[in-house]
């Protein structure tokens, strides 16, 4: 593979819709490819002090008159004596029965995390990695294609992830890895494989690694990015460096994803859902590949290859 050659682009299936950082609430927009059974969406911010209540809503359209249906309507209140969450499902303009939750982890003044892991039968809700709630679908999960965030919140990040990342073992929600992470790679790479890793940056970020690693535990390629000049690189066995023309998409405290997609003679990088190029790497090194470690101020959910 000559080095001016382009790989092929990132499948359609592999993209993320980009994250969105501190819209303004209320807050409508479009969820590309619509729901299904896999996806999941990521909401992290602040509640306020004086919240009295907010709702996030995942909506069939977009249209103010007449109201769309809402498949599953997400409540929590906190102007109560005791703070609970109430869910429903809006169709035809009427509310279904609400079903509504006790013990409310989200506190007035506390920032969260809270992800929307949609199944085949339900919704599943965790706040602050810890299940809180499942919700039975009423409407069909696929005419969903728009979230909606009303009320009393202060939103940081959206993120929308289109593959399961909690499929391995026993785990269903984000426990973490341990940093610096090792994961195998006992038949090396192969044109059409792709890893994953999700994770947050650390408050005080300093540098995030991935590399990948023979038996010899030298380094074909490495991903560096290095939070005190801003910069995202290729790095080299031999420890030269090709930094990579695009925007700094790492920021402290905000989820982030990256893919590399493996293509014969080389790997393409896709960060938060946009491409940002290829570098070469001879296929007879990605196939002799056995380990893809991972270091830095980060902290990791997802290591997947």
């Amino acid at each position: 593979m000559s080095p001016g050659e382009k790989l092929d682009p990132i499948p359609d299936s592999f993209i993320l819709q980009p994250p969105v950082f501190h819209p303004v609430v209320p807050y409508v927009t479009t969820i590309f490819g619509g729901l299904h059974a896999g996806k999941m969406v990521m909401l992290q911010g602040v509640v306020p002090l004086d919240a009295h209540r907010f709702q996030v809503d995942f909506q069939c359209g977009c249209s103010l008159c007449p109201r769309p249906d809402i498949a599953f309507h997400f409540n929590p209140r906190f102007h109560t004596t005791k703070p609970h969450v109430i869910c429903n499902t809006l169709h035809g303009g009427r509310w279904q029965r609400e079903a509504r939750w006790p013990h409310l982890a989200l506190r007035r003044g506390s920032s969260f995390l809270i992800l929307f892991l949609f199944g085949n039968e339900e919704v599943k809700v965790s706040v602050n990695g810890q299940h809180f709630l499942h919700f039975h679908y009423r409407l069909p999960l696929s005419h969903v294609n728009t979230l909606g965030i009303f009320g009393d919140i202060l939103v940081e990040a959206v993120g929308f992830l289109n593959i399961n990342p909690f499929v391995e073992g026993s785990r269903e929600y984000p426990a973490g890895h341990e940093v610096p992470c090792s994961h195998a790679l006992p038949q090396g790479l192969s044109p059409g494989q792709v890893i994953i890793v999700r994770g947050l940056v650390l408050q005080e970020p300093k540098h995030f690694t991935v590399s990948l690693r023979d038996q010899a535990a030298h380094a074909p390629v490495t991903l560096r990015a290095s939070f005190a000049d801003r910069t995202l690189a290729w790095i080299s066995r031999w420890g030269q460096k090709k930094l990579i023309s695009a925007p700094f998409l790492f920021y402290p405290q905000r989820f982030f994803e990256v893919l590399l997609l493996c293509q014969e003679g080389g790997l393409k990088l896709a960060l938060n859902g946009q491409g940002l190029g290829a570098t070469s790497v001879n296929q007879q090194a990605l196939e002799q590949l056995r380990e893809l470690r991972i270091s830095g101020s980060v902290q990791l959910y997802c290591v997947h290859s």
